[in-house]
């Protein structure tokens, strides 16, 4: 009797859930059971799917990062390489030889059987083509018989390529658009600076005959700031600077802070500390230093056969066309064309040294 008493009251509780479920089911449902025709009562808006896609940004460009390749973590990358290939010239393993590789012909390499792919996607290694290559192999030349699957990071693929640049001594210089567009918007922005104040500021018709007047007066206005030591000093150093040419005057007038951009895309292979030879030279204190005298650098012999310093004239010509300059060099710079860029580039290396 009192077994069946337990039993009685243990399937009563059980009976009072399952209504007890049931009954808040019928009041809080929250279910899709009423097909695809419901919507949401409402929403509420907290900008964050706005403030996520304001967030991601572009990181640099590949030029940008080729610019400042750290050769020893590219070192350290190579060595998932030698497995299969070797650095030194005609060497070939399971590989072809990359010492070079970077501005060689694709399936250059002398003695070393490639597949068909590789010839079909590129001509020249440039260090585009490569990073893209090594990126993914088989996607980038598709029945290649390369078996590698790939670097993911583009830092690692930067750094390696560069890596192997400079194995032949012929580094590669890779313009960076970011920075010719920031130097270029400068002036622009100037320009229109002064447009907004000549509106703004409109000069009375008096003043614009006195300031005539002024202009064409038989004696010069000396102002007192041209007539100070320190103005003559400039004026005379900017006349003796490498025999007083044209060029000599564009350098001494230049802004160092324009140069500074355009040194960028030189500090790949350059450093500016005394004693600190890269992949080419120091520039410390290039100007009026003799040609190919940097201790502790090998130079090429087009270089080594040159007498004389580099004056801001030679430097002027050098940087127009390297190899024109010194056929049979090893700077693989194709020359800056901008004759102010030049002289921007000259004067920042020249302050640098002060």
């Amino acid at each position: 009797m009192t077994f069946t008493k337990v039993l009685g009251s243990f399937c009563g509780a059980l009976l009072i859930f399952l209504l007890g479920q049931w009954a808040a089911e019928l009041l809080y449902h929250t279910g899709g059971g009423y097909g695809d025709d419901y919507q949401q009562g409402y929403v509420i808006e907290t900008g964050a799917d706005d403030e996520a896609e304001e967030v991601v940004e572009e990181g640099p460009s590949f030029e940008e990062l080729y610019a400042s390749a750290d050769l020893g973590k590219g070192e350290r990358v190579f060595n998932k390489c030698k497995a299969c290939h070797k650095l030194d010239e005609g060497a070939n393993g399971t590989g072809p030889y990359l010492h070079g590789v970077v501005g060689r012909d694709v399936a250059a390499a002398e003695g070393f059987g490639y597949s068909g792919s590789l010839v079909a996607v590129a001509d020249v290694w440039t260090p585009q083509e490569l990073s893209a290559f090594l990126e993914n192999p088989a996607s980038y030349a598709p029945g290649t018989t390369m078996g590698f699957a790939g670097l993911g990071k583009i830092e690692d693929r930067v750094n390696v390529i560069a890596y192997l640049d400079q194995t032949d001594g012929d580094m590669t210089t890779l313009e960076v658009p970011a920075a010719e567009e920031e130097a270029a918007a400068e002036p622009a922005a100037e320009e229109g600076a002064a447009t907004e104040m000549a509106q703004a500021d409109p000069v009375p018709a008096q003043d614009e005959e006195t300031a005539a007047e002024e202009v064409t007066a038989e004696e010069p206005v000396t102002t007192e700031a041209e007539g100070t030591p320190a103005a003559e000093a400039e004026a005379a150093a900017a006349t003796d600077t490498a025999g007083g040419s044209d060029f000599a005057g564009l350098v001494a007038a230049a802004d160092p802070a324009d140069g500074e951009k355009l040194w960028r895309g030189c500090r790949a292979c350059h450093k500016l500390d005394d004693g600190a030879n890269g992949v080419g030279p120091h520039l410390y204190g290039i100007v009026d230093r003799d040609i190919a005298s940097v201790d502790g650098f090998r130079y090429s012999k087009s270089l080594e056969e040159l007498e004389g310093a580099w004056t801001v004239d030679e430097l002027n010509a050098w940087l127009e066309d390297p190899k024109a300059y010194a056929p049979g060099n090893k700077m693989s710079y194709r020359g800056m064309k901008k004759e102010d860029d030049r002289a921007a580039l000259i004067k920042y290396m020249q302050t640098a040294a002060e």
